[in-house]
């Protein structure tokens, strides 16, 4: 048998992960959390719609393979009248937040925010996939990188 490469397995540990679909919104709620109002992401070119109380529970998530290293934004309103987001990673970040700023502007800040994280997403993933592809292609032995 023959040695492998470390960062092969690593790459293709990684690019199994990234294959796999993704658990239904809430599906590793423990027992006794309570929901909070979330906005997902609607299939399709749709744009997204603000719930009908406002902006107030307006959320979103980023993408990614596991629950713990996902962004979350959520806008709130503020006992200034004013609307804040707040960002975590994962379930039990310290939230950073954002504001004050319009309503109008909470929901915008959220919708480029959760934008721009499936771009990092995609072009991660994509990178992923091509340098495992790389990998598999000079473990069989068909070309120099």
């Amino acid at each position: 048998m023959s040695q492998s490469d470390p960062a092969d397995e690593a790459l293709a540990t990684i690019a199994s992960i990234l294959d796999q679909p993704e658990p239904p919104h809430g599906a590793n709620k423990a027992a006794g959390e309570t929901s909070e109002p979330v906005q997902e992401t609607p299939a399709g070119d749709e744009a997204p719609v603000a719930p009908t109380s406002g902006a107030d529970g307006y959320s979103k998530m980023g993408p990614g393979p596991m629950e713990a290293i996902r962004f979350k934004w959520t806008v709130r309103r503020g006992d200034d009248g004013g609307y804040y987001v707040d960002e975590t990673i994962g379930a039990s970040s310290v939230p950073v937040t954002s504001g004050p700023m319009s309503a109008e502007a909470a929901i915008k800040w959220v919708d480029d925010r959760e934008s721009e994280a499936n771009l990092r997403f995609d072009r991660l993933r994509n990178e992923m996939a091509a340098r495992t592809d790389e990998v598999e292609l000079i473990r069989l032995g068909g070309g120099d990188i």
